[in-house]
C-alpha cells in the first residue's frame, strides 16, 4: 500500500500523519516549501493556556474552521477527529517510520524542544514537562507501534477512500515525493 494514484501526485488539501516522532511536522514544512501550501500544525491549535485541552465540541469546530480553505497541509494525529480531516483531504501522506526511529526522535525532541519550538499561547516551556511528555510519547510509540498504524489506515480507508494515499517508509521515498510534488 505505497500509494493510490500517481506516485508523486500531491493535491491541495494534504493530511500528514504517522506515529509520534515520525517526522510529520518536518515533512509538512518541507512540503509547504515546495508547494506553497500553508501548514496547519494541529498541536499548536489544540492546547489552551496552561496546557489545557479544549472541550471536544470546541476542538471539532476549530478544526472545521481551519480546514474550510481549499489549500492546506494539516499535520498532527488526534485520531478522535481524523474523520473530519479525511473527508476534506485530497491527499494523505502516512509516514510509516520504524518505531525505534520515532522513539529516538521523541527522546531527542524532549531534550531540545523548549528552545526550538513555538509554543501555543499561554503554554510555558518547561524542561521537566517536555521530557515527561516525550517519555510518554516514547511509551505510546512502543505500545502502539502496530495497532496505531492499522487503526489510522483503517480510518483512511473508511473516510478518505477518495484521497490519494502515500504510505512513505524511507527518507528516499520522502525525497522522491517532495521532488514530484
Amino acid at each position: 500500500m505505497d500509494g493510490r494514484g500517481s506516485p508523486g501526485r500531491i493535491g491541495q488539501r494534504v493530511i500528514v500523519s504517522g506515529m509520534a516522532g515520525a517526522g510529520k511536522s518536518t515533512f509538512a514544512r518541507q512540503l509547504a516549501a515546495v508547494t506553497g501550501l500553508p501548514v496547519i500544525h494541529l498541536d499548536y491549535h489544540f492546547w489552551r493556556p496552561g496546557w489545557v485541552p479544549p472541550p471536544e465540541a470546541e476542538w471539532r469546530a476549530l478544526q472545521a474552521g481551519l480546514l474550510a480553505g481549499e489549500r492546506w497541509i494539516c499535520d498532527g494525529n488526534y485520531h478522535e477527529t481524523l474523520a473530519l480531516r479525511l473527508v476534506r483531504a485530497d491527499t494523505v501522506v502516512y509516514l510509516d517510520t520504524p518505531w525505534w526511529v520515532c522513539a529516538s526522535r521523541a527522546f531527542v525532541r524532549g531534550l531540545r524542544r523548549p528552545a526550538h519550538t513555538q509554543l501555543p499561547a499561554g503554554c510555558e516551556a518547561s524542561a521537566w514537562r517536555q521530557l515527561r511528555d516525550e517519555w510518554w510519547l516514547m511509551w505510546c510509540v512502543w505500545r502502539g507501534r502496530h495497532a496505531e498504524r492499522e487503526r489510522e489506515l483503517a480510518l483512511v480507508a473508511r473516510y478518505g477512500a477518495h484521497a490519494t494515499l502515500h504510505v512513505v517508509r524511507s527518507r528516499a521515498a520522502i525525497r522522491a515525493l517532495l521532488e514530484h510534488a
